[in-house]
């Protein structure tokens, strides 16, 4: 099967998970309610894995589909990773680097689903 994105890409999203679950560690030594780290766990490790998913996608749709749900998980990351900021459970300093790398990944995957659009357009 051809990939359909460039192994840097998958790559990063693949890091951006495995840095989620080290944030999941962290909270879990500060015994962080459990349904958080539930929800932590389930949108951070379901970034790598749809972008893997769109990697191997079969059709245009299901790379923007795949892609997409990517897309929304970073979101959730996002807000869970604020809130982490906001409790004081993680100082924000440490979480920076993370928070940008989920906003540059959401940027570059919501080029690739508008410009996959537009070419199936044209056809």
């Amino acid at each position: 099967m051809v990939s359909r994105l460039k192994p840097e890409i998958v790559a990063r999203a693949e890091e951006f998970s495995d840095r989620m679950l080290d944030v999941v560690d962290a909270l879990e030594k500060k015994r962080v309610y459990a349904r958080i780290i539930d929800q932590m766990v389930g949108c951070g490790t379901s970034v790598g894995a749809n972008v893997c998913e769109a990697d191997q996608a079969m059709s245009a749709n299901d790379f923007c589909k795949a892609l997409g749900v990517s897309v929304k998980e970073l979101g959730e990351c996002g807000y869970w990773l604020r809130l982490c900021v906001r409790r004081k459970w993680i100082p924000a300093s440490r979480l920076t680097k993370l928070q940008d790398e989920g906003v540059q990944l959401l940027k570059i995957f919501g080029t690739m689903i508008k410009r996959t659009r537009a070419k199936n357009r044209k056809r």
